[in-house]
């Protein structure tokens, strides 16, 4: 596991729900090479209404056009991780938008390893 207490990084990756990567959705590129790195975890939000530098609508709304739900990929972890991290979206974010900031941690607890191998509700 990867302990974190203190002052950290927060990234979130703006994409839409259709933005592919070598016929794989990009939200789910991003967070499984987030955890091939080991940062310490990823969360993928799915808004329901939103635009970008397009200014292009896309909706949820019955009766829209637009299906490409924006879509938020959050990460939180060191500096210097999330630092070494940031070339991987060069080849993966073609249109959407990358920040980083600062944050402090103050409770990053996972489950016991025996937990997570019985699998949910165990």
């Amino acid at each position: 596991m990867n302990p974190l207490k203190g002052p950290a990084k927060r990234l979130t990756v703006f994409v839409g729900e259709d933005d592919r990567w070598h016929h794989k959705p990009v939200y789910a590129e991003i967070v499984h090479r987030a955890r091939d790195a080991g940062l310490a975890g990823a969360t993928v939000v799915r808004g329901i209404e939103g635009y970008g530098a397009s200014r292009h609508l896309h909706t949820g709304r019955f009766l829209s056009l637009s299906e490409d739900l924006p879509l938020s990929i959050v990460i939180v972890d060191s500096a210097e991780r999330i630092e070494a991290f940031l070339p991987q979206l060069d080849e993966l974010v073609t249109e959407g938008l990358v920040i980083v900031e600062d944050v402090e941690v103050v409770r990053y607890v996972g489950r016991a390893a025996q937990d997570c191998a019985d699998g949910p509700g165990a």
